[in-house]
């Protein structure tokens, strides 16, 4: 009892600790612009953060705006966040999750880190024929880079690989959700529906929904809006790595990632210097080099209803399967499409978004040897970017999952 009551009292200090030291985004807008010399001149001198950026392909950007900053106020601005602070207070309003209740009500409400490691223990234990936990490696603070095997009853390791990760940058929290109901959509149904045994039989399905633990309970305890991982950099007071500018496949190509330790796409000193990266590498290459093959590799991020193909790092440069990536990638948005009416656009990452080097796509793509590569942005395109209301978190896993199973069938 003693320990108990000792440990309760830790967890109640460091909550407390954590709500002190909270970033506060109360009274702050979120606003779209058109980008041009002036916007990014009042960017820039107001030194002011951007969700995405001016090298966006339709040359808009959406920029985190402080109380008294009026700069925008004679522009054509579209409005997406009036009080930033109040729209993250209700996204964070957790539903209580039970231990053991790994059923629908898990995709009511957004959760602590601490709830997805359950949630993903309990789906497990669910389904023991079917599922095992895995461990990739251990982030820079020491976490568990966690994840989902499942696979057909008696197939276990016989089939191709089919990866996903998620989270791998910290504020992009509908990823985590729309990984987790993928899991929990194929494992739930492999009983009652002759498609999800179907598709459950064909692979062996590996579903890492937070990999990046570190940044993910810094976003949720400290700022929402952290995208990095927590690892310092000698010379610097700036924290944190781009887990996705760090792999070691054209780290140093210039232009597609940041050398600056305190920008938010800081792509490290070194290819592969954060240990998530490191071990994600290495993890990729162990699946590739396996007898089975590495079939399917998708990177999901958020936001702009996006679904592309490798290169990041070169606009030029396409993939050797480029032409059936195309193909399936308009199948897939396709498909999605036809759930709700939710628009995706389809094509390589460089030219339909912004280039970016040393990312997992292009080094999955061309060591790792996955057969098929992709990299999704979930919901939506700018009405509320990162903070998606929680209305948003079932129907985008619906209409996602109906894009991955056209993947599935559609792999040859």
């Amino acid at each position: 009892m003693r320990n108990f009551l000792l440990s309760s009292l830790l967890v109640a200090l460091t909550s407390a600790a954590a709500v002190s030291n909270r970033v506060s985004y109360d009274g702050y807008r979120v606003v779209r612009v058109k980008s041009s010399d002036e916007v990014k001149s009042i960017i820039a001198d107001n030194s002011l953060a951007t969700w995405i950026g001016a090298g966006r392909a339709n040359g808009q950007v959406d920029v985190v705006v402080p109380p008294g900053v009026k700069a925008f106020d004679g522009l054509d601005a579209q409005v997406m966040h009036q009080d930033l602070g109040a729209s993250i207070a209700k996204e964070s309003d957790y539903e209580v999750y039970a231990q053991g209740s790994a059923n629908d009500t898990w995709f009511n409400s957004y959760h602590t880190y601490a709830d997805h490691m359950q949630f993903l223990r309990d789906l497990q234990a669910s389904y023991p024929a079917n599922s095992e936990i895995v461990i990739a490696g251990n982030s820079f603070q020491g976490r568990p880079i966690t994840g989902i095997h499942f696979y057909g009853t008696g197939l276990k390791n016989t089939k191709p690989a089919v990866v996903l990760h998620s989270t791998v940058h910290a504020r992009e929290w509908i990823t985590t959700m729309v990984t987790e109901y993928f899991a929990y959509n194929m494992l739930s149904n492999y009983t009652m529906s002759a498609d999800a045994k179907a598709l459950v039989d064909k692979y062996d399905y590996y579903i890492f929904p937070v990999v990046n633990p570190d940044g993910f309970v810094y976003s949720q305890t400290t700022d929402r809006l952290w995208r990095k991982n927590r690892q310092p950099t000698v010379g610097s007071t700036c924290l944190g790595h781009d887990i996705n500018r760090n792999w070691p496949y054209q780290w140093s190509v210039p232009d597609g990632a940041s050398s600056d330790p305190c920008a938010a796409d800081f792509k490290g000193v070194s290819p592969a210097n954060a240990p998530e990266t490191k071990v994600l590498a290495s993890w990729m290459d162990n699946i590739g080099r396996s007898s089975n093959g590495l079939k399917l590799y998708i990177d999901v991020h958020a936001y702009s209803q996006l679904f592309m193909t490798p290169y990041g790092y070169s606009c030029s440069v396409l993939a050797a399967n480029n032409a059936v990536l195309q193909s399936l990638a308009q199948g897939a948005i396709a498909a999605i499409r036809a759930v709700y009416g939710t628009v995706f656009r389809a094509g390589p990452i460089c030219s339909t978004i912004y280039q970016a080097t040393g990312t997992s796509v292009d080094y999955v793509n061309d060591v790792s040897k996955a057969q098929y590569t992709f990299t999704s942005e979930l919901r939506d395109t700018g009405t509320f970017g990162f903070v998606l209301p929680v209305s948003q978190i079932l129907p985008s896993g619906i209409e996602a999952y109906a894009g991955f199973r056209y993947l599935l069938l559609n792999m040859r």
